[in-house]
This record gives C-alpha cells, structure tokens and sequence, in this order.
C-alpha cells in the first residue's frame, strides 16, 4: 500500500462542501431540501462581466500569462483599493491568483513551520486552521464572542502573542458569524502590534462591500505604521458573483513579493488568461449590480435575524456584514452537529454545524441567506416545525 506524507493527516477540508454534496444526493433521490448551507452569492455573475471573457477569448487571449496577472488586471486593482480604501499602492505588490484560498495557503506556506505560531480567528473560515497544521505550525485560536457581535478583542488577541508567533489572521466582515470589528478594537490592536514588529498580519477582506447600518470597512492596509507586514486577501468571489470563475488576488507586503511570485510559479503557473480581463471588467465597469446584491443581502438579512429569534431554543445577535447569520443554539439541548443533521434529514434544510468552523463554534449553526426570500421564510418554517415535533 501506497504511504502517505504525514502532513495530510493534519489537512481538514471544509464542511460546507460536504453538506452540500449531502443535500444534493437528498435532492437526486426526491427530497426537497433548501440550501442555507453553501457560502455563494445567489446571483448570476453581471453581464458586462461575463461578454468581457467572450470578448478576451474573441481576441485570442488563450495563452499563459505573467505568473503574478497581467499588468492591466493589477493596474485595476490598484485604482479599486484607492478608491475603495483610500490607500495607494504599488501594482508590483499585487499577486493575482486562482481563488483567495490560493493567498490564504501561500500566506501559511510563507510563516508556517514547526515551532511556528499562527493565530486565527475561532469561530472562523475552516481553511485557516487545517492549513495552519499542514504547515507544522502551532494553531493558536483567536476566540470571537457572542457579546460583542463576534468581533475579536484586541486585548485578548495581543495577550495571545508569543516569541513564536509569526502570523495572525483577521477576518471582518467574517464568515462564518457575519461579525464586523469596529475601529477602535482595530486601532488597539495595531497599536498593540507596535510592540511585535515580528508579527506579520493576514487580513482576509473578501466580504468588504458588504457592510450594513451605515458601517464602512476598515482595512489594514489604512495603517501606514504595519503596511510593510500587512497581506491584504481579496477577490472577485463575492462582491461580483463570480465564485465559479475562481479568482482572487493578495496584496503583499514588497518584501515577500519575489518569494510568493515563486510560489505561484511552482503551483499554478498563471490564472486563467481570459478570467483576468473579465476581473478588470468588473472593477472598473458599472457597479450597480454589486450594489442591487447587497441591498437584497440587507432585506434578507433583516428577515432571518427576525425570524432566527422567533424560533424557540435560538437566539441570534444581528450580522454586521457578509451574508452569513449564526444563531446560538444552545438552548436546543442539541449539539451543532446534531442539530445540522436534524435539519438537513428531517427539515430539508441545509444548514452548516458551528464546529465546522472550529472548537469555539459548539452551541451554534450557520445560516447562509445568500438565497431568495421566499426560501429563506419557508426554510425557517421548517426549522421550527422540525423542532417542535
């Protein structure tokens, strides 16, 4: 028998595919089962997007590209992060790749080793831990509380810091709780981080233009005074419907320009050539679809926080971004996995187990409302016939 590397025991995977998969083997048999559970705009990528790939393929944009995305896509990216963040940069300090878990794996591959720390956000986006291990480093989890809308404490997460550590990982808005950190958790801990000039900074922002209530993102690249340690994880997934296109981009810190170009060399060679200029389609062409998206995230949002907290044993604190909703369920007296697999089996209703997103998610479920409004009702209609049976 075939012997494998001992580092792929320690890889996990990510449990909303697994659901998924269960769900539509449900549906194959005859099942009607609504999906809550998978992490994907419901909506259809925005047209001008999809004729500019036409078009690029058209024009015989068929071959490889530069390893890091073609001058024009980085150039594009530049103009959206100073108009979205008001921070300028340099286009050689953009790394284009195949979908934002490709910065994600790169980032872990670039600090992560045995004898190595890095902190990530618990509840958090399973990909973090299971890379982490991968890596031989130590994954120190970063908890996030119910009380404070599942922002990270900047106290707690500076207490967490030691020689070791290389890496932390933030995530706001946050998948799997919809938390969003408020500036002045931000500012502390970036005044905090003065002291560990050691410590470099992941901060995932894929869900950044969806933001509620009046919040506005903040992002780390704003902090001049870590710039040089800060990797900025972006992308096209989320804001523009394009999860299937599988494109995201890192902005990276000069420094480790040329070792993470290589990385990307020995990994994918080149992002899909035509996919690059519908990514500048969408930054620079009209926004208006990204903006009707999120008002519909808005009104859905609303609708499931209400109807969450009408359901007896949940209680479900109001997401501030992203489109993720996660209810406590304690007072169920299940455990999240069961409950999953209660709902998913005798609700048709697929839904993803807080433990799917690490220790600290015990007691809570995720609910995805990237769906339409009337599924969305009639699935917590069945939430709640399912759990008064």
């Amino acid at each position: 028998m075939v012997r494998l590397a001992a580092a792929m025991s320690r890889l996990g995977t990510e449990s909303a595919f697994e659901v998924l998969a269960r769900a539509n083997a449900l549906a194959a048999q005859g099942k009607q089962v609504i999906n809550l559970g998978i992490g994907q705009p419901d909506f259809k990528t925005p047209d001008h997007i999809v004729e500019a790939a036409i078009k690029a393929l058209r024009d015989g944009h068929h071959g490889y590209t530069p390893a890091n995305g073609i001058p024009e896509l980085r150039e594009a990216v530049v103009r959206d992060i100073a108009k979205y963040r008001g921070v300028e940069i340099d286009p050689a300090q953009v790394i284009v790749v195949p979908g934002g878990k490709v910065t994600m794996f790169f980032a872990m591959l670039t600090f992560g080793e045995p004898g190595a720390e890095i902190i990530y956000p618990n509840p958090g986006f399973p990909i973090y831990e299971s890379a982490i291990n991968f890596t031989g480093a130590k994954a120190v989890p970063m908890a996030l509380h119910e009380d404070k809308g599942f922002a990270f404490s900047a106290e707690e997460v500076l207490s967490l810091i030691t020689p070791a550590t290389r890496l932390i990982i933030l995530n706001s808005p946050a998948n799997p709780t919809g938390g969003a950190v408020p500036r002045g958790e931000m500012n502390a801990l970036v005044q905090g981080l003065l002291r560990h000039p050691q410590v470099a900074v992941l901060s995932d922002e894929i869900y950044s233009r969806m933001l509620y209530d009046g919040r506005t993102h903040i992002s780390l690249l704003e902090y001049e005074e870590i710039r040089d340690r800060v990797i900025l994880l972006d992308g096209w997934s989320k804001t523009y419907a394009m999860t299937g296109w599988r494109m995201g981009y890192g902005v990276w810190p000069a420094a480790l320009v040329e070792p993470v170009t290589r990385l990307a060399i020995n990994c994918n060679s080149c992002v899909n050539a035509a996919a690059q200029w519908a990514g500048i389609a969408a930054l620079d062409g009209p926004q208006d679809g990204v903006d009707a998206m999120v008002r519909a995230f808005d009104e859905r949002r609303k609708m499931i926080f209400r109807e969450l907290n009408q359901i007896p044993g949940f209680r479900c604190v109001e997401p501030g971004g992203a489109f993720y909703a996660f209810p406590n369920i304690s007072d169920t007296g299940m455990s999240a996995m069961t409950l999953q697999d209660k709902l998913l089996n005798e609700a048709g209703v697929a839904a993803i187990a807080g433990t799917s997103f690490g220790a600290h998610g015990e007691g809570y479920i995720r609910f995805s409302y990237a769906n339409s409004t009337e599924n969305i009702l009639s699935a917590m209609d069945k939430v709640r016939a399912c759990l008064a049976a």
